[in-house]
């Protein structure tokens, strides 16, 4: 999986300092002053990172006038978290209106004007309904029902992914269900389930746990049931709930992520991702895409030739004709790359599109009219919208069909940031939504594609400069203010095998060129190993954080991330300490000359996990022997005799994509050795720290270690390098 978390243990193989005695004395961190974050009106610190409003994605309504935004906001003084949506205007100067959400859950349009909200209730989820109405007169939208209305109850009491199908009047969704594929019957048997007697798990097939959770009986199923306006006006939720997966084998959406992207409706099908259900999760990533009829009427009809490897966000063309996907070639790489594939279903004809393109598409969409997809995909750094004219279908199915170079190569419409969750409006527009390392999301729209269309089908690329998104949102604005929110320098410089490789820079509040001043400097790195520092902004890894706390901060794209071509995303396979060492201490010397008053601190992490992962970047098994030999040389294990940098380890007891025992292990030689370290377990957390408190810790322990060594506290002792 590609996570945006730092890489642990290659730095550990080569000793940054003197190696220590056979036979330490017991070594703890050395005592320092009380710590607290740099706080301030222009200072970005954790509290404010924590404590910032986080808007998600803009989903329009129909015409295309109102766009709804999920957001929260977590109190620090209250210690809780308020959840709440904005009704956006999409074509008027209007304010946005937030709505508070007591209770939470999930929102979505069922029509131009209505909100559905459901919630978890005493006997199961409850769906409310909420009407909004707008008036170019006003300066908001307004509720015109006061309070949400119930319209209905769900059997079971976590249904989610919900998309509401207008033509048929039917709500789609997903729940966790045992294998009957039977809603009704999931209270009783999670009753009988916990009354069993005992608390054991039993396991004769893989996952035996996954992600955060030890795998159960139940997997996720998708479910149709009506839903419609009476005569009278008002909405109801109907009984009968349709089950078109049960009895198939097929669970989806895929976990542990997946979620609406897995699946798509037209107004009577559903077209859906699921993993192969005759091959062992833990160590194939092969997916199939299926067709089924929206109430399960007729079985299943696979999509999918049977060769790939795993395949994403599969949608309808607006016509519901065609269908497309992204699919990847190799089972057992997640990270190999994503190719659109589109199966034209009158002619039955399956043909990839982008076969030459050497960039991963992450998700797509159909024009109005059908002619264009628009997609997202990361290019250097930076995530983009892309256009791309749909070809004639071919004759017959082919991987490799014979296209004209437009119908191939998707032009770029944006150039910076980080562009996700696209919608095609009327009248010509596309909405999405963006952030950056200065700013969490906010909505966007295009208008007159059209006249980018036209500019992309006559070879004239140059026009689409002209073309420019609007801003419709500020939702952080004025928490920002005044913060000193560096928007990220980036550089490049020549990496292992003289392959050219590029950075982030961030620098800190205070720091000019003229000022002659050393700073701390901190290298974050990313995990994956496939992924990359992208300009977009973070939760968790937010490099704003550490440059407001005084360091100069590094983000190296080293051999093995993603957005600069496939050649160099696979390169890091069997290679964990080679070129992406070379590249990270290439970057390092590289800032060092440019900006000779930094002196260094390290910070890494990594992670890894399913069984195919293993099996793909270690070369085999781990009994095999090229596995064997590729550990012997890079594991950490090996180096331990070398330890001598002080340490910090971070570990969630829920993480079982990288258990904690790994922590415990390390730190355990760590401390055994004699080498200051210092070991923080969450155990409600895992592979990542989520829970806003444990997030400030978390936040504490790092930039309190970083200060001790190579901060205010630990520059005396702490050479230049």
């Amino acid at each position: 999986m590609r996570f945006p978390i730092p890489f642990l243990g290659l730095t550990s193989q080569i000793p940054f300092g003197p190696a220590m005695p056979e036979t330490p004395t017991p070594s703890l961190a050395r005592a320092t002053k009380p710590f607290a974050f740099k706080e301030g009106l222009d200072t970005f610190s954790p509290n404010d990172l924590v404590s910032l409003g986080r808007p998600g994605s803009a989903i329009p309504n129909s015409p295309g006038d109102l766009a709804i935004v999920p957001f929260s906001q977590f109190n620090l003084e209250e210690k809780k978290n308020h959840k709440s949506f904005f009704v956006v205007s999409l074509e008027t100067n209007i304010e946005p209106l937030q709505i508070p959400l007591e209770k939470g859950g999930d929102t979505f349009w069922l029509d131009e004007r209505t909100i559905a909200n459901v919630v978890e209730g005493d006997n199961g989820a409850e769906i409310y309904v909420l009407d909004v109405h707008i008036d170019s007169q006003s300066t908001q939208p307004e509720v015109l029902s006061g309070e949400a209305q119930l319209i209905g109850t769900f059997p079971t009491k976590t249904p989610a992914n919900f998309r509401y199908v207008p033509e048929s009047s039917l709500l789609v969704f997903s729940e966790t269900v045992y294998e009957d594929g039977n809603l009704t019957s999931v209270g009783r048997r999670d009753k009988e389930w916990d009354d069993r007697g005992n608390s054991a798990h039993v396991y004769d097939t893989t996952y035996t746990r996954h992600w955060d959770e030890w795998q159960s009986l139940k997997r996720p199923q998708l479910f149709s049931v009506p839903l419609s306006k009476g005569e009278d006006k008002k909405w109801s939720l109907g009984d009968t709930f349709h089950s078109p997966l049960r009895g198939t084998g097929h669970y989806s959406p895929v976990e542990p992520f997946g979620g609406t992207d897995d699946y798509d409706v037209s107004s009577s099908h559903i077209v859906y991702t699921c993993k192969d259900p005759e091959l062992p999760e833990a160590w194939h990533t092969k997916q199939n895409v299926y067709l089924v009829d929206i109430k399960g009427d007729s079985p299943p009809r696979e999509l999918t030739s049977g060769k790939q490897g795993a395949v994403h966000a599969p949608v309808f063309s607006k016509a519901g004709s065609k269908v497309a996907w992204l699919e990847l070639d190799e089972d057992g790489y997640e990270s190999d790359r994503a190719k659109i594939v589109i199966y034209d279903l009158d002619k039955n004809v399956r043909f990839t599109v982008t076969q030459s393109w050497d960039r991963s598409p992450a998700e797509i969409t159909f024009s109005r009219d059908d002619s264009f997809i628009y997609l997202t995909a990361g290019d250097e750094a930076k995530v983009k919208i892309f256009a791309l004219p749909v070809p004639p279908t071919p004759s017959e199915s082919s991987t490799h069909p014979t296209l004209d170079a437009k119908y191939t190569t998707p032009v770029p419409l944006t150039h910076s940031r980080a562009s996700s969750t696209i919608h095609i409006l009327p009248n010509d527009r596309l909405l999405f939504t963006q952030s950056s390392f200065t700013s969490p999301n906010d909505v966007f729209i295009f208008r007159d594609l059209k006249a980018a269309e036209g500019a992309i089908l006559n070879g004239e690329t140059s026009a689409l400069a002209t073309i420019q998104p609007s801003r419709l949102t500020h939702f952080t604005k004025a928490d920002l203010e005044g913060k000193h929110m560096s928007e990220g320098e980036e550089f490049w410089f020549i990496g292992a095998n003289k392959k050219k490789v590029q950075g982030w820079l961030l620098k800190p509040k205070g720091w000019t060129p003229a000022q002659i001043k050393k700073w701390p400097a901190v290298l974050l790195i990313h995990g994956g190993p496939q992924g990359a520092w992208e300009d977009q902004w973070s939760n968790r890894w937010n490099p704003n954080v550490f440059a407001n706390q005084g360091f100069f901060v590094i983000l190296v794209n080293p051999t093995g991330s993603t957005t600069f071509g496939q050649e160099f995303t696979d390169a890091i396979a069997e290679d964990w300490g080679g070129k992406p060492f070379v590249d990270m201490a290439n970057g390092w010397k590289y800032i060092f000359e440019k900006y000779p008053e930094v002196f260094d601190s390290n910070y890494n992490g990594y992670s890894t996990d399913e069984l195919f992962f293993f099996n793909h970047e270690w070369g085999g098994r781990p009994w095999e022997e090229k596995a064997r030999k590729l550990n012997e040389k890079y594991s950490p294990a090996n180096f331990v005799h070398q330890w001598s940098t002080p340490q910090l380890l971070i570990h969630g007891s829920k993480d079982y994509r990288l258990p904690e025992t790994e922590g415990i292990a390390a730190f355990h030689a760590l401390q055994q050795r004699g080498v200051p370290s210092r070991l923080v377990i969450f155990p409600d957390e895992n592979h990542w720290v989520l829970k806003h408190g444990n997030s400030l810790k978390w936040h504490f322990e790092v930039l309190r270690w970083f200060n001790q060594f190579v901060g205010e506290d630990g520059r005396s002792d702490v050479s230049h390098n």
